[in-house]
């Protein structure tokens, strides 16, 4: 069921929007498009748009004129959007939603990933086809149309939210988009074979609480994914950094790939990208996107991958992304960069030579020292503050910190980690 819906002019309470709507009670008027695009309060929201939401809230007499509630949801939007969607900032009349939504779409760099992804799964098909089961505010729907130059269809059980998407796609170039307000899972009975389906489950129970597991989000994928699956050449879910990524193999079949995804070294979000039918070993990617948008992409096989210890610690040392870590890829970025593990649990590696591309964090050794009271406290002579890190160390940073009488920050960089034979010792660097 296709539904044209003129964007929201409602105030919610205690009731939901529509019988549509599985979505939460929304809270905020956010206004019609024509509202927030015309005079006055257009030229208000532009006006205003860096000062302080909450302090413009408390105002609200002195702009008898203004619906301040939408303005502020407005103002708001855009500053988030500043730092999170530069495209949708720099663009004229886009309506944003409240906060909440906001903060949990996707950035453009994720986004931006996702459809270079997909746009490497469809290459060949004469004419894409993306659906978006789960369009929320519709920031990876619009990347991954517009990079796929694919007509649309974006699924979404909150009206607002579908409202939204009928004002925006179009002004950010989205041309060939059907909006469809309605459950995702009854929809897919009707929905035409798509080139691509994207899913992102819901991650949050009943009371608001965040979920991780896969049969724990809404829907659950794993027992839809045949069904999924059937009706795409191509079906991207995305799912919780926070997953244990073995669970993908014993909760989903037919996946071919697993996309851990980092933005400057925090991890973001797990793709599962799947097919049917496919039974051979999915490919796992490990990525971490800088913040000009460049992807850095190592491709993990932990099975086949011999590595090398180090029997002594070199001139640089090197710590992984979360990616790599997340994946456990540990073998695997030993091997292809050229680097020599300190232990097996410690995760940090060494060389005489420097690594220059290596997905991680990258430091020169200055010293080391055991953890003898008479050689650590020569070693530590004069270093009152240092960034600390524990590796594979029976202690915790605040432990160590207390112990070895060191605040936080500086331009010293200090290791602690277990060697290559079981001694513990503590690493001085300098980036």
């Amino acid at each position: 069921m296709s539904v044209s819906i003129d964007i929201a002019i409602v105030r919610v309470h205690r009731h939901r929007l529509c019988p549509c709507s599985s979505a939460p009670p929304l809270f905020v008027f956010i206004g019609t498009a024509d509202e927030i695009n015309h005079h006055p309060m257009k030229d208000f929201i532009k006006t205003h748009r860096n000062d302080d939401p909450r302090q413009l809230a408390l105002q609200a007499n002195r702009y008898p004129d203004i619906d301040m509630r939408a303005a502020v949801v407005q103002i708001s939007g855009w500053q988030v959007a500043k730092r999170k969607l530069p495209l949708w900032a720099a663009t004229e009349g886009i309506v944003y939603p409240e906060h909440l939504s906001m903060e949990q779409c996707s950035s453009q760099l994720t986004a931006e990933y996702k459809a270079q992804v997909a746009l490497k799964l469809t290459e060949g098909s004469e004419t894409r086809t993306l659906a978006d089961l789960t369009g929320g505010f519709g920031v990876d729907a619009t990347m991954m149309a517009l990079k796929m130059q694919a007509r649309l269809t974006l699924v979404e059980r909150n009206p607002q939210l579908c409202s939204i998407a009928r004002n925006n796609l179009p002004l950010l170039g989205v041309e060939k988009a059907e909006i469809i307000c309605a459950d995702s899972v009854e929809t897919l009975h009707n929905l035409p074979h798509q080139s691509l389906i994207f899913i992102d489950p819901a991650r949050r129970d009943e009371h608001g609480g965040k979920t991780v597991a896969i049969s724990d989000c809404t829907p659950d994928i794993s027992a839809i994914s045949g069904l999924l699956t059937d009706h795409a050449d191509w079906l991207i879910v995305k799912l919780s950094p926070m997953l244990d990524l073995a669970s993908v193999g014993r909760e989903l079949s037919g996946v071919a790939q697993v996309h851990i995804v980092s933005v400057e070294g925090e991890c973001k979000e797990v793709l599962v990208v799947m097919r049917k039918g496919h039974e051979s070993k999915a490919q796992t990617f490990c990525v971490n996107i800088s913040k000009d948008g460049k992807a850095d992409i190592m491709t993990a096989d932990e099975e086949t991958t011999q590595i090398q210890y180090a029997s002594q610690l070199g001139r640089y040392l090197y710590e992984p992304h979360a990616s790599i870590m997340k994946a456990c890829a540990f073998r695997s970025v030993a091997t292809q960069f050229g680097v020599k593990k300190l232990h097996p649990d410690s995760h940090l590696y060494t060389s005489d030579n420097i690594i220059g591309n290596f997905p991680g964090r990258k430091f020169e050794v200055e010293s080391w020292s055991t953890f003898s009271k008479k050689e650590l406290k020569q070693f530590l002579s004069g270093i009152k503050k240092a960034n600390l890190t524990v590796r594979n160390f029976p202690a915790t940073v605040a432990d160590l910190r207390k112990r070895l009488k060191i605040s936080e920050g500086g331009d010293i960089y200090l290791f602690t980690t277990t060697a290559y034979d079981e001694s513990h010792i503590i690493i001085k660097c300098k980036k």
